[in-house]
């Protein structure tokens, strides 16, 4: 029961999230194809480079919008055979589309301004065209704002960067009035050398989203709030000691499975542990939306008061070094002359392996009489 209750829960939410990133897109896609109209008939009858390119980028913009819809709805199919983590990361693969449709919108926009500059045409502004020009920078402020703030609540990388291009183009907007009300005053045309200005600002702002985009599809390292998060939560269960070795997998906005590793005393039983560990996996899921696919167990020496007092001799040995953030796992055998434990060495450090072996090196001087199993760790949380 609990399982279903789980899955019954992720499916609402994310079918929310979907209907609330689906109506964002289809608002910013109504507001774009009229703005790039009224634009587009501007820019032509003023014979404004600038409001022309201007219009093309909200044509870009409702594009976004509608590859925002696509990604979300491919992103929302069941998982299957041949994806059994579902298809979440298809959000990251058409925010990564939008982010190479704003880098060609700026590259075509700069090349069509540099030809404005070789070759200049003189504008011819009238009133309704500047108070339309006027209203579009409010509209694309307020839809830039609003798109943002729903990609920031729902975790949409897509509706984020949609949001980001709109307050853009806002000030774009914004440029090509002031640049009308420069030629109205002085005569001076800026309308080429503006329009080159505003196109590598954006294809500075397309080289930006690509590059946050990609860095999430390789995998970038927990999220440190999340992981803190999590670790307080494992903590807080009677009778764990430690919890160790967080590895968060991200398949998706607001999709992540993980796994742990916890320290519990010697003492527990295997029923004991069994019951623990749902009840954490379920409690994981209800606070944080992760599910733990696997939580390993290590087991702390309680009843031998020469074992504690040895661990207690490591600690300080292992401490000692400067690149050692965490040692855990600490278990020895009296009998089998052996002694276990994993460190995390910093990626501070200039050779992480060199640390590892000068830690070993280190306790085995200190008890040479035993065998030693010593693991380095990664923390993929590290700050």
């Amino acid at each position: 029961m609990a399982a279903i209750r789980i899955e019954e829960t992720a499916g609402a939410q994310n079918a929310a999230r979907e209907k609330t990133i689906v109506k964002t897109s289809v608002i910013g896609i109504i507001a774009n194809v009229f703005l790039a109209g009224f634009k587009a008939v501007i820019g032509l009858m003023t014979n404004s480079i600038a409001i022309v390119l201007d219009a093309v980028n909200n044509i870009s913009d409702a594009g976004s919008s509608l590859i925002t819809i696509v990604g979300t709805k491919l992103a929302g199919k069941e998982p299957d055979k041949k994806h059994p983590f579902g298809y979440g990361r298809i959000e990251y693969l058409s925010a990564m589309i939008i982010s190479v449709i704003v880098l060609y919108a700026g590259l075509t926009s700069f090349v069509e301004s540099v030809k404005q500059i070789i070759h200049p045409e003189t504008p011819d502004y009238n009133t309704v065209s500047l108070v339309i020009v006027a209203v579009a920078v409010v509209v694309k402020i307020l839809l830039g704002r609003y798109v943002k703030r729903v990609g920031l609540r729902v975790h949409s990388d897509s509706l984020v960067n949609s949001g980001e291009d709109a307050t853009l183009d806002s000030v774009i907007s914004a440029s090509t009035l002031a640049a009308a009300g420069i030629f109205l005053l002085f005569g001076l045309s800026l309308e080429a050398w503006l329009g080159a200005v505003i196109s590598l600002v954006i294809i500075k702002s397309g080289i930006e989203m690509l590059r946050d985009t990609i860095s999430q599809i390789l995998g970038e390292s927990n999220d440190k709030e999340l992981a803190r998060e999590i670790r307080k939560t494992v903590m807080g269960f009677p009778g764990v000691q430690g919890a160790y070795d967080l590895v968060l997998n991200n398949y998706g906005p607001d999709t992540w499975n993980g796994s742990i590793h916890i320290e519990v005393p010697d003492t527990y039983s295997a029923d004991q542990l069994d019951q623990m560990l749902r009840e954490i996996q379920m409690k994981v899921y209800g606070e944080h939306h992760v599910v733990l696919t696997a939580i390993g167990v290590y087991s702390v020496n309680t009843r031998d008061e020469e074992v504690i007092q040895t661990k207690r001799q490591v600690e300080e040995i292992v401490f000692a070094h400067q690149y050692v953030r965490q040692m855990h796992g600490f278990y020895l055998t009296k009998e089998q002359k052996k002694i276990r434990f994993d460190i995390v060495v910093s990626f501070d450090a200039k050779d992480r392996r060199a640390v590892y072996r000068e830690v070993l090196a280190d306790v085995q001087k200190a008890f040479p009489d035993y065998e030693l199993q010593v693991a380095m760790d990664t923390d993929f949380a590290e700050e």
